[in-house]
């Protein structure tokens, strides 16, 4: 068990149908308050599905969704998100007309009426972004951006918070930053769940890994623990390819 207590987001037996199609069987995970989850697989395997089910934009056949013990799977996405549920998508999001200060004290405003969270200036400064506060969204690099968008979730206060591809575009630097500011939240007793094809930074940042494959659950266990896994050598890593 975390120190932090419990998990604070359990996804338990969720399985999700289109038509005939099987797209998530009997998927489970928790995200322990106060550590980085990490959720990995081939394309196609269910990791975005699962964060629309768990946001509350699908709703499963059979299964739960729960968040500080609170049952939400048949809650509507606003309210999810006011029990402190924050999310970022592989597509940007940003509002590009704004500066990256208005994007981020939006973001804030919205919070406020929830949970304390941090004011603007103390998200971009965490996020190593201060200086660009005045620079309109739409002329940022997408590494940048991406910086942006979680310095946004961030403000909003969450108690869960759901990255989806969050390293995409940016380059090394960038990257460590952002794996730095993920253990400074997660070190706070934030939830962070992490989707990221970025194999090496989700087994140096995560405290446990879940791997998906055709909608299921391959396997589950700390980052050494996967990367000496078999099954997810042959389906995933490749065989012989562990990541150092």
């Amino acid at each position: 068990m975390s120190r932090f207590g419990g998990p604070a987001l359990a996804v338990s037996d969720v399985t999700v149908r289109f038509g005939g199609h099987v797209a998530l069987r009997d998927v489970g995970l928790m995200a322990p308050a106060g550590e980085i989850t990490g959720l990995i697989g081939p394309n196609g395997a269910g990791k975005t599905t699962l964060f629309n089910v768990v946001t509350g934009l699908i709703t499963p056949q059979r299964g739960s969704v729960t968040l500080d013990g609170h049952d939400v799977t048949r809650l509507a996405p606003y309210r999810r998100a006011r029990r402190g549920l924050a999310r970022t998508f592989q597509r940007l999001e940003l509002f590009g007309l704004l500066t990256v200060r208005e994007n981020v004290e939006l973001a804030a405003s919205v919070g406020r009426r929830r949970r304390p969270g941090r004011d603007a200036g103390a998200a971009l400064e965490l996020v190593g972004l201060a200086g660009a506060s005045g620079v309109r969204a739409d002329e940022l690099p997408t590494g940048q951006a991406r910086l942006v968008e979680l310095a946004r979730a961030l403000a909003t206060g969450p108690r869960v918070l759901l990255l989806d591809e969050p390293a995409s575009g940016q380059d090394e630097s960038e990257t460590e930053a952002f794996r730095e500011v993920l253990r400074t939240v997660a070190g706070e007793g934030l939830a962070v769940v992490l989707v990221e094809h970025d194999v090496r930074l989700v087994m140096r940042t995560c405290h446990r890994v879940h791997v998906l494959d055709f909608g299921r659950v391959l396997a589950s266990g700390t980052p050494r623990e996967i990367q000496a896994d078999r099954s997810v050598l042959d389906a995933y890593l490749g065989t012989g390819r562990g990541v150092r």
